[in-house]
């Protein structure tokens, strides 16, 4: 456990980072206790804590090692988002401000992006379809286009 100390004029506060346990817990669905199965926990069973990707005004990635000696690209920022079109193409816009986001409101006065976000783009409303603290790019879908048809009334 890494401890940090830090001295407030006489009081001294220590401060420590927590683990990411993602194991089972000792608590069955109807309450009652379950019995340990191992003294220790693993390091497999070792979590991280949530990216928390914002809109900023420069692309900032963080490349992490993660257990099994792969890598992944965490996105801390973005400006850009890659629009699916209906017509099959793709197109890279910039993002005016997070609309709505499901997972948290607080996300979305926060500018917080996560996979069914909603944004507010230069095309329009778009659905984000990635998990960009896991691809480490941001992808989504044109919900509602700004600009109208020339056939629609």
């Amino acid at each position: 456990m890494f401890l940090k100390r830090f001295k407030v004029s006489t009081l001294v506060v220590i401060g420590e980072i927590l683990s990411y346990y993602q194991g089972n817990d000792l608590q069955k669905p109807s309450g009652g206790l379950r019995g340990r199965h191992r003294k220790v926990k693993r390091r497999r069973e070792l979590g991280s804590p949530p990216t928390l990707t914002r809109i900023k005004s420069e692309e900032e990635r963080r490349i992490e090692r993660v257990y099994g000696g792969g890598f992944k690209v965490r996105l801390k920022g973005t400006i850009y988002v890659n629009v699916n079109l209906p017509e099959g193409t793709a197109k890279k816009v910039k993002i005016l401000e997070v609309a709505e986001t499901p997972e948290n409101p607080q996300h979305a006065k926060s500018g917080i992006v996560c996979k069914g976000t909603l944004v507010k783009t230069e095309l329009g409303l778009v659905k984000i379809t990635s998990r960009p603290g896991q691809d480490g790019v941001l992808n989504g879908i044109l919900i509602k286009s700004k600009i109208t048809s020339k056939y629609s009334s």
